[in-house]
């Protein structure tokens, strides 16, 4: 189901000097000065960020935050992205699946793998790990808690960093798509539509 957009993108004629302060805050130098630049070195800046910064304090905290997770986790880039496309699917977040469609392919994620993320069947592909990660996934949003069994597994690979990180992942992802959602976030001009949506929705309960 697709959501109308409610809160546009902050235009960069109202960027401010607190906007400037989040985002050279929130990310190294030389990316800032590219989501800052207005020339051929400009970066495009994604709708969750532009929209976000409305809120420029929160905005530069929160990425600040979401940035450990991306860049500095201590899970590795695919057991973060199994999680998050589960997040995305679970939650119907157009915006949210489509951008970690592209970040899974760069963390080793195929297609098939992204399909079978989205059915909910269980698939020999993925390791025991794996396997863990996306029912703990589906117990936290399902009942707000992992249980004891998926735990003992996850517990068995995972390092008590990794197990603190893991529920971080899915609270974290499971808030940013109630966000693009209720804002009703336009997908950024960059994305293949064609190939990035969702595939079929979920029946309406």
């Amino acid at each position: 189901m697709s959501e109308s957009t409610r809160l546009a993108p902050l235009p960069r004629e109202e960027w401010g000097t607190d906007v400037v302060a989040a985002l050279r805050g929130a990310f190294p130098e030389h990316v800032a000065t590219r989501f800052l630049a207005t020339g051929d070195d400009a970066l495009e800046v994604p709708e969750a960020i532009s929209t976000m910064l409305h809120h420029p304090a929160l905005a530069q905290t929160w990425l600040t935050f979401n940035n450990v997770l991306l860049y500095g986790g201590a899970l590795d880039d695919r057991q973060r992205e199994l999680m998050v496309l589960r997040v995305a699917w679970r939650t119907r977040s157009n915006y949210e699946w489509a951008q970690h469609v592209r970040l899974a392919a760069r963390a080793g994620i195929d297609a098939d793998e992204i399909d079978v993320i989205a059915s909910g069947e269980a698939c020999e592909r993925f390791t025991p790990l794996e396997r863990a990660l996306l029912a703990a996934t589906d117990q936290l949003l399902d009942g707000y808690r992992i249980d004891d069994a998926t735990w003992s597994q996850l517990a068995e690979h995972l390092d008590d960093r990794q197990l603190v990180e893991a529920v971080f992942v899915v609270g974290t992802y499971t808030c940013l798509a109630m966000a693009f959602k209720s804002f009703g976030l336009r997908l950024d001009p960059s994305i293949d539509t064609s190939v990035m949506t969702l595939p079929e929705p979920l029946p309406e309960s």
